[in-house]
């Protein structure tokens, strides 16, 4: 059985031009990863870009 260790991040990132944040619990610190976790809470026509992720203090 394989086990993944998740840490909790911080997302900063721009949606339809505002800037937002929000916390996850990833894998990594991959912007592919932040981008996937993203898409599930917005909706599929919003615009989400300038993603950084950063280890939640």
């Amino acid at each position: 059985m394989i086990t993944t260790t998740k840490t909790k991040y911080v997302i900063k990132y721009r949606l339809n031009g505002e800037r937002r944040f929000e916390f996850a619990q990833l894998e990594s610190n991959s912007t592919e990863e932040a981008s996937k976790a993203l898409a599930k809470i917005h909706e599929a026509n919003d615009e989400i870009s300038e993603i950084t992720v950063s280890k939640a203090l």
